[in-house]
């Protein structure tokens, strides 16, 4: 038997510094998280139509988190004085989105997870959901088609991450997920790929922890997802297949928090 030797001392990662001394700088990382704070609207007498209107969404969160359909709700109908307090009651949350469509759609999730407020021509509505259903079903409406030309100097390992992501989407496979990060790639790699895959029409940011940017791609069910830190870096950037990347979904709990507080709320303005 040998005997054992331990490694030599002053060898390795992060045993050495630069020359002049100086420490070794590490890649920042997210470090705000975005909380829920309640806030209530200051409006003396709240209109009823507006308290109404909050309890319902907090019913549907309920029936919403036990497994039941998403729920719509259309504001037009309502006073300025009651859309107003919605607004101000609502606020805005993590999730912001865009959906390029004719008509566009914009997204922004209440301080209330689960609680979509939908905005565009003709259309001012609230959806509780997990996500909103048009982001889902209008994801691969093609913005930009896909490409169809053939691998060009640099491309290397996109044509095999292609035929993966082609196979994953045909099959219907409820979560699959491309690791660009762990992965070699060239930039000719990334530019061939997101020329292929096209564009779709869902634009969506994440402001949770960190900055989390997503996009959909014109093949069905794929997304492009993205996390950056404060300064902006990239730190992941993943290919995921899936009908709505998990970091946008509202859980269950999360949809049956929302139903309490909204309750809470709509005690305190009365």
């Amino acid at each position: 038997m040998q005997n054992f030797h331990l490694p030599p001392t002053g060898y390795g990662p992060g045993s050495q510094t630069s020359e002049d001394g100086a420490e070794l700088e590490y890649m920042s990382m997210p470090q705000d998280m975005r909380t829920y704070t309640m806030h209530l609207p200051e409006m003396m007498d709240a209109p009823t139509e507006a308290l109404d209107a909050l309890l319902a969404f907090a019913e549907a969160c309920e029936r919403v988190a036990a497994g039941g359909a998403a729920q719509r709700f259309d504001l037009s109908a309502l006073s300025p004085s009651a859309r107003r307090l919605l607004s101000e009651t609502l606020g805005e949350g993590e999730v912001a989105m865009k959906i390029r469509d004719i008509p566009a759609i914009r997204v922004q999730e209440s301080v209330f997870a689960g609680v979509w407020c939908l905005t565009g021509e003709g259309l001012d509505m609230v959806e509780v959901a997990p996500a909103p259903s048009a982001a889902i079903t209008r994801a691969a409406a093609p913005f930009r088609a896909p490409g169809d030309a053939r691998p060009g100097p640099g491309v290397i390992n996109a044509p095999a991450l292609l035929s993966e992501l082609l196979d994953h989407s045909a099959r219907g496979t409820q979560l699959h997920v491309i690791n660009l990060s762990l992965l070699p790639h060239t930039e000719e790699d990334l530019a061939w790929l997101g020329s292929r895959l096209g564009e779709g029409s869902v634009d969506i940011l994440s402001r949770g922890y960190g900055n989390c940017r997503i996009t959909s791609t014109a093949l069905p069910r794929c997304w492009h997802v993205q996390f950056f830190n404060s300064t902006d870096q990239l730190i992941l950037d993943t290919y995921e297949i899936t009908a709505m990347p998990q970091v946008v979904l509202a859980a269950h709990e999360d949809l049956a928090d929302s139903a309490e507080r909204l309750r809470e709320v709509v005690e305190a303005i009365r």
